[in-house]
């Protein structure tokens, strides 16, 4: 699709299984089964969707999705997917050195272990060599110091070989990172998690990472157990999902497996029906 001057496409780093209380939080199973059914380890499927930007010369990607470095046991676990990534960029032309920009809505093992490979000595280095890789300073240092309750999600070798090496970039809030382009705070999931805001000819996109996951978690109180501020994620949904009702915005489901971009309608306050726009044609 396009969005002002900007080519935007959904591409699929591959598939995975989480909990589905713990993706629903507090919402009854009763309600969520019947939109996700889970598996016989109350795992529900999803994907590990990315956006690739285009536009203005610049290549860009929100997000890597697992990428292939873990063990057996970590991905029976989550049952991961080989990573698709870097065979979705080849069908377009693009090898990994022609991605200038890596935005990361923040650096759990399912949005940036797709950062990084292991040569055969077991060292981490860059998937895209050339690009600068982007992501809030609060989310760097709290992956760096994680406790008990998030350090499962936090694998270092994704992330601090970049910042070593002087690849990855921390900002601090909102900022333009091209023409158009802007990091987008949406703080909840965790404290640091951010978006990529697309501003274009009047129209507008935002890539919600795990804000809203998939379109069913569109509902204000449909927040995800993971969250490690809830009720931050609720005051984030009430800000943001209103303006972007009003304004038609695109909205972009990282984690839908179904639905991978829509446009949402505030049909009563604080109550918004979705409008698919492009569903997906993968099967986890």
């Amino acid at each position: 699709m396009h969005l002002g001057d900007f080519s935007v496409e959904i591409l699929t780093a591959g598939t995975f299984r989480l909990d589905g209380g713990a993706m629903f939080g507090v919402v009854p199973r009763t309600l969520w089964e019947k939109k996700m059914p889970p598996d016989g380890r109350n795992r529900i499927s999803m994907t590990m969707n990315v956006l690739l930007v285009q536009g203005g010369g610049v290549n860009l990607l929100v997000d890597t999705g697992a990428g292939d470095k873990e063990d057996a046991k970590f991905r029976d676990m989550y049952a991961l997917s080989d990573s698709s990534l870097l065979a979705e960029l080849a069908k377009r032309g693009l090898g990994p050195e022609d991605i200038r920009v890596v935005v990361n809505s923040h650096l759990h093992f399912d949005h940036a272990g797709g950062n990084t490979k292991l040569d055969e000595s077991g060292r981490a280095l860059p998937v895209f060599p050339n690009a600068r890789y982007l992501v809030q300073r609060k989310e760097y240092e709290d992956a760096m110091a994680a406790n008990e309750r998030n350090k499962a999600s936090y694998l270092p070798y994704n992330y601090k070989p970049l910042f070593d090496t002087g690849q990855m970039r921390l900002f601090e809030g909102a900022a333009e990172v091209a023409p158009g382009l802007s990091v987008y705070p949406m703080p909840g999931h965790t404290n640091g998690l951010q978006g990529l805001l697309i501003e274009s000819r009047g129209e507008k996109g935002l890539f919600l990472a795990d804000c809203v996951p998939t379109h069913h978690h569109v509902p204000i109180p449909w927040i995800m157990a993971y969250d490690l501020y809830p009720m931050t994620t609720l005051e984030t949904k009430k800000r943001l999902l209103p303006q972007a009702a009003k304004e038609g915005w695109v909205l972009f489901f990282e984690h839908d497996p179904e639905v991978r971009a829509a446009r949402i309608v505030e049909e009563k306050p604080m109550s918004f029906g979705v409008r698919p726009i492009e569903s997906s044609n993968v099967t986890p």
